[in-house]
């Protein structure tokens, strides 16, 4: 995501779309159906009830716009580094779409290592329907909680 400073890369964040085609998802306060409704069943098979994952990229470092070459070979980099299962994802639509790794089984140490390594401002790490978007600015960590909701659900994005 790019974006001139925080709250409007937040913004960013907050208003795209993650995941695979055909199974997108928004950050949203609450799941799919509204409060209390309980995670939602459709989309998101990489997402059961208490698999964690996380969504990480490795283009345009620091939230500045880099060369496709750049950016092509970072995210050949970054799924190499990765040893475990992963799925190509894919953040944004449009002319900010962005390729990404969806890694599976990922333990949060490691994922936020490579968002970490990639220079990336923020990584989604999700266990099941549950997602944070976690900032890593600066090496502080910080998190916001929120619901995976398939792409035409309802639900503001804002923490919870």
């Amino acid at each position: 995501m790019l974006a001139v400073g925080h709250s409007d890369q937040r913004r960013g964040f907050l208003a795209a779309g993650y995941g695979r085609p055909g199974e997108r998802f928004r950050l949203a306060a609450f799941p799919a159906g509204g409060p209390g409704s309980g995670p939602a069943s459709q989309g998101m098979s990489w997402a059961p009830v208490g698999r964690r994952w996380a969504v990480v990229t490795a283009w345009n470092p620091g939230g500045r716009r880099a060369s496709g070459e750049h950016n092509e070979t970072a995210q050949r980099t970054l799924s190499q580094r990765w040893k475990g299962a992963a799925l190509d994802g894919l953040n944004g639509e449009g002319a900010w779409a962005e390729p990404a790794l969806i890694l599976l089984d990922a333990p949060l140490t490691e994922a936020l290592r490579l968002g970490r390594e990639f220079d990336q401002a923020a990584i989604l790490y999700g266990v099941g329907r549950r997602v944070a978007l976690v900032w890593l600015n600066r090496g502080r960590t910080r998190i916001e909680r929120y619901w995976a909701a398939p792409v035409g659900g309802s639900g503001e994005a804002r923490p919870v």
